[in-house]
């Protein structure tokens, strides 16, 4: 019960502080060289895939209207996969190219149309519902001048201006995600991509098999594993409100745990034969957050049966007990309308990792479903 303890407890803190101090180091000692032209301006196809969005897709237009690029070199592409409503309509009032199919064919059908009809060197693929600052096409294009770089993924930042501690948590969260995957980036390529601010090289632009969940993150392993260097642009930001309520949120994160699961059994193999060392990042960094729960049941458990004979486990055991006492506590406040930080972030980290649960369940029950679906934002 010792060793189970020590282990589990030993591979929560190296998921969550071991292997991001890890990478820090190898980013400070082992820095890889990256070509980087600030001047550096390819033809840029910005491709918005869209499902519904006749409220957003005009104001984000506008937004991409207002990149600091040259405007000869940029051009603007909206797929309105099986979009119902006057996604279409308002997105060609705003004078850009439009495909538009009534049947929902799902993101990766979307993506496939919108960088066969684009005619940009690097492929830019973005949501409707986010907003990018204007620098963001100029430092996304930036690293393409290294001709080793295949894929260049942005910042996700959420709009945590409100106060909620929804918005928060999730803002925290981003800011811990974009260091790791700062560090990641500097020693090779990193593992961690948003797609809602990615760009692909057009020669690098891969295809995953049909039914894949998580097409982006999908692409950008295919790419590393063809030799491509994926590289994390932080200055080039995507924001956005957080999910309007931690039910939302908590769909959306099991739906990425299924496709990440669904990802991890897909490429992994090939990476660990191509790329030892990216696969070492891809497990450390997203293979072992899905099995925090189970490291998290283990620890609860082997600490309560050596709390009987231990007193320093009597005390661990207490510690432990706080914690999700407060995550119930915070459960309580959040339904009655009445959250608070301290509260909130225990009880989200357990609520988080119960979708984990769900997404992995939904995996191994074979619940996969490739066409994504909207969470309502804030």
């Amino acid at each position: 019960m010792t060793a189970l303890l020590a282990i589990s407890l030993g591979v929560l803190v190296y998921t969550f502080v071991g292997y991001p101090a890890l990478a820090a180091l190898l980013a400070r000692v082992r820095p890889r060289k990256l070509q980087l032209r600030a001047d550096f301006s390819p033809q840029l196809s910005v491709i918005v895939l869209a499902y519904n969005e006749e409220a957003e897709i005009r104001d984000r237009v506008a937004n991409l209207r207002d990149l600091d690029y040259p405007a000869a070199k940029l051009e603007l592409v909206v797929v309105a996969d099986g979009s119902e409503d006057a996604t279409a309509e308002n997105a060609r009032a705003a004078g850009v190219t439009v495909l538009h199919q009534r049947e929902r064919r799902g993101k990766m059908v979307a993506m496939n149309r919108g960088a066969t009809a684009a005619g940009g060197e690097i492929l830019l693929f973005s949501d409707a519902n986010n907003r990018y600052t204007p620098e963001s096409a100029k430092a996304i294009a930036a690293p393409f001048a290294d001709p080793e770089v295949g894929v260049v993924t942005g910042r996700k930042m959420i709009d945590d201006r409100s106060g909620r501690p929804l918005d928060r948590a999730e803002g925290t969260y981003w800011r811990y995600e974009t260091k790791i995957r700062e560090w990641e980036s500097a020693t090779g390529s990193t593992t961690g991509v948003n797609g809602e601010i990615i760009a692909f090289r057009r020669e690098a632009f891969p295809t995953p098999p049909e039914g894949t969940m998580n097409e982006d993150f999908v692409q950008a392993m295919m790419a590393a594993a063809a030799g491509w260097r994926i590289v994390y642009a932080s200055d080039a930001v995507s924001i956005e409100r957080a999910s309007a309520t931690a039910s939302d949120e908590l769909t959306r994160r099991s739906r990425l745990v299924t496709g990440r699961a669904q990802a991890l059994v897909r490429v992994l193999p090939g990476l660990m034969l191509r790329q030892p060392g990216l696969a070492w990042k891809l497990v450390s960094h997203k293979g072992l957050r899905p099995l925090v729960p189970f490291w998290m049941i283990a620890a609860f458990a082997s600490n309560v049966v050596l709390a009987f004979n231990h007193v320093w486990a009597q005390a661990l055991l207490a510690a432990q007990l706080v914690f999700y006492a407060l995550a119930v506590l915070g459960w309580l406040a959040d339904r009655a309308g009445r959250q608070t930080r301290i509260l909130f972030l225990p009880y989200y980290f357990c609520r988080a990792n119960l979708a984990t649960l769900n997404g992995l369940w939904n995996f191994a029950t074979g619940r996969q479903e490739a066409v994504w679906q909207r969470v309502r934002r804030a």
